[in-house]
């Protein structure tokens, strides 16, 4: 069998060329203008996933953003409140790094989670109705249009192993290996990882290192935070005044607090998981095939 080149799909690619209209032949003005070629259609103005395009096709979204406004609300929220209440009395009774340091690890998570959000994780092109015409005529024998069989899989021979290619229905096309096609967004994606809501896209091969440095940024950052806050409100509790007089002078601190206490459990707990997967050298969708139950 020959080999195959399982390639992204890149916005400036190959155009699909458009039908032009016939000529006009007689029966017109001379003052009539020739009608003006329509421009051919690109990729991703016919892309047949559940997919938004913007940007004249840079930049790419899922149908359903999940709650990545609510992840970009949390983050500015919590880091503006942080530099009004708790950035000025730091600074005068510690040091003026505090706002520079929150500031960098602010823009860096900011940087990272919108690349991961609007990047092609790593959606593999469908088969061309030709391709995958020929296909279905060498591995369907039902003789049923309408019956579809259980999944079928190809061997093949990859660096000296024999590999099985599990075929996709939707996509018509066998899958190339660790590659897994999502329900929500209705396409294959290379090195499938997970769709993840909280930033409104898939995460695969393309945009996994995007995805990577922003939970271990936000786990820096809201560890920052946190520790700034206690740090302030320890600083104004001193000499009696007690934590209820610090939090009425800084109401401020109260929200960050409850924010970052209940969040950096879990954004710690996911950095340490995908430092193990990445250390592995898997995807969650394998470690959880590993392990179902």
């Amino acid at each position: 069998m020959k080999s195959c080149d399982y390639q992204q799909i890149d916005p400036q690619a190959l155009r699909t060329p458009t039908p032009q209209p016939p000529a006009h032949h007689g029966g017109g003005t001379g003052s009539e203008k020739p009608e003006q070629p329509r421009r051919p259609r690109r990729k991703w103005e016919v892309f047949p996933g559940k997919n938004r395009f913007f940007c004249d096709g840079r930049v790419m979204l899922a149908r359903q953003s999940g709650v990545l406004p609510l992840t970009l609300g949390l983050i500015l929220v919590t880091s503006v409140l942080f530099f009004i209440f708790d950035c000025p009395f730091l600074v005068k009774h510690l040091t003026t790094c505090i706002p520079a340091i929150g500031g960098v690890l602010l823009v860096f998570v900011l940087i990272t989670l919108l690349q991961t959000s609007f990047t092609d994780p790593g959606i593999l092109p469908r088969a061309m109705p030709d391709e995958a015409a020929d296909i279905e005529r060498q591995i369907d024998n039902c003789g049923n249009a309408s019956y579809r069989p259980p999944p079928r899989t190809k061997e093949v021979l990859i660096n000296q192993q024999v590999v099985k290619l599990k075929y996709c229905f939707t996509c018509r096309m066998f899958r190339p290996p660790r590659t897994s096609h999502c329900s929500l967004c209705d396409n294959c994606v290379e090195r499938f990882d997970h769709h993840c809501p909280w930033v409104g896209n898939c995460v695969g091969k393309r945009n996994y290192r995007f995805f990577y440095t922003f939970i271990v940024s936000l786990s820096f950052l809201t560890a920052f935070i946190f520790g700034c806050v206690m740090t302030h409100l320890a600083l104004r509790a001193q000499g009696g005044k007690g934590l209820v007089f610090a939090l009425q002078e800084s109401p401020g601190s109260a929200v960050e607090l409850v924010i970052c206490f209940f969040s950096v459990w879990s954004i710690l707990g996911l950095s340490g998981f995908h430092t193990y997967l990445v250390a592995s050298n898997l995807t969650t969708n394998e470690d959880y095939k590993c392990f179902p139950d």
